[in-house]
């Protein structure tokens, strides 16, 4: 007898083909979800510092311990003092205070205005590092040292840096009357001589600054002298990081990151003093600043030390070395110049 099988029921039938459109519906989504991660991951833009993603993202290239700060503190081999202070909360900007042994309460120091170095998007005037340097050298010229905290790229991108710094320092320029809010300035700091100082970013933000100071003016300051260490400017493989960094940009001439002749003819001070390392990508255009210095009428006077055989900002690197230990003594021989 031939066995005649029943026809499949509607309900088997609809359920087997809801499975099938489900697993192809999953599988759209995993392709889906597999070139969107592929499509963020992709990178748009790449610079020596850091790196774009085709999502927006910007990843830094540097280790975690550039991350690393320490807090305020009394060294109690030299005297020096230490405290940070909050200069603005919107936006966020920060500095750190050291001040000499103080051996009569009315004593006066000169005062070093400093930035630190970073590429305009990693470091931080708490860095261990900046920390120590800045320390020395309000030990060894007997000088007060304001280390400003500024805004970084990506969070804060340029002109962050630029206007915090000044900011922080018509801060300064608020205790010439004996009446600003950190008691240390009010008592202690000599406005008759102030010195304006950084390394590689900083170096660039303090030529920035005292072209301002020589344009805009800041009463009841004197800047004495400025102190460019390895300073960034326009003219290498930078520029364009520089460019993105900042969308304000007013392209490859943008005074900030290439000063023209005639702007340097407008710095307010009187001493310009440049540090340039021989192995240093910056060399060739710190030497450019320089000779375009004398050429621009400028009325002061400029010294270029070159570090044979350094590489960008060693000092900071190997702080106890030969050359380091030299650098920090021309710094604080030129504070103490009468």
């Amino acid at each position: 007898m031939e066995m005649i099988t029943p026809p499949a029921s509607s309900s088997s039938s609809s359920s087997s083909f809801r499975d099938q459109k489900m697993k192809v519906q999953k599988a759209d989504v995993h392709n889906f979800e597999n070139f969107r991660a592929s499509s963020d991951s992709e990178i748009v833009k790449e610079f020596r510092l850091f790196r774009v993603y085709k999502d927006g993202r910007v990843k830094l290239n540097f280790p975690p311990f550039v991350k690393a700060t320490v807090p305020p503190s009394d060294d109690p081999v030299t005297g020096v003092r230490s405290k940070d202070v909050t200069i603005s909360s919107e936006p966020p900007v920060s500095a750190r205070i050291f001040i000499p042994k103080v051996t009569d309460p009315k004593q006066k120091f000169p005062l070093l205005f400093y930035m630190h170095g970073g590429g305009f998007c990693m470091l931080s005037a708490f860095a261990p590092g900046y920390h120590s340097f800045c320390s020395t050298l309000s030990a060894e010229a007997g000088a007060i040292v304001v280390s400003v905290e500024y805004g970084l790229f990506p969070d804060r991108p340029i002109p962050a840096c630029y206007e915090d710094s000044w900011a922080a320092l018509q801060w300064v320029a608020s205790h010439v009357s004996g009446s600003g809010p950190e008691p240390w300035l009010n008592d202690h700091a000599d406005f008759g001589k102030v010195f304006i100082g950084g390394d590689s970013a900083g170096g660039n933000i303090s030529h920035t600054l005292t072209f301002q100071v020589g344009s805009i003016g800041l009463p009841g300051v004197k800047v004495v002298g400025v102190i460019l260490i390895h300073p960034y400017f326009g003219g290498t493989e930078d520029d364009q990081m520089w460019l993105y960094m900042n969308p304000s940009n007013s392209g490859l001439q943008d005074p900030r990151m290439k000063p023209s002749v005639e702007d340097l003819g407008k710095l307010g001070c009187e001493r310009v003093l440049i540090f340039v390392a021989e192995k240093d990508l910056l060399n060739v255009v710190g030497k450019n600043y320089h000779e375009d210095l004398k050429k621009s009428g400028w009325g002061g006077r400029a010294e270029l030390v070159e570090n044979h055989g350094e590489e960008h900002v060693f000092h900071m690197r190997n702080p106890n070395c030969e050359k380091a230990v030299e650098l920090t003594s021309k710094v604080v021989s030129f504070i103490k110049e009468d």
